[in-house]
């Protein structure tokens, strides 16, 4: 089976637990992390992650368990197949 992967990315005000919260999100869907970049800008936190979603049958389901965390945590998350992503990206 081919590898599906996704982009998903997080930035919000600082705090403690985002990367718990989105990880644990991960863990619970079954979808492993395979690159993760995080840094903070002043008070901004910002996340990216390529995880490996070839398990998931429906990417929708992970926007609406995302959509509790970011609400939650007051943080924009997103999460797009890595191709789409490139797509969009591309110079």
């Amino acid at each position: 089976m081919e590898q599906k992967r996704a982009i998903v990315s997080v930035i919000g005000k600082d705090q403690v637990g985002i990367i718990a919260k989105v990880t644990t999100v991960l863990a619970e869907n079954n979808i492993n992390v395979l690159d993760i970049s995080q840094t903070i800008l002043q008070d901004f936190f910002t996340m990216m992650m390529l995880v490996d979603v070839s398990e998931l049958d429906d990417l929708d389901l992970l926007h609406e368990k995302f959509e509790e965390t970011s609400k939650e945590l007051s943080l924009k998350i997103n999460i797009q197949l890595e191709d789409i992503f490139q797509a969009m990206h591309r110079v």
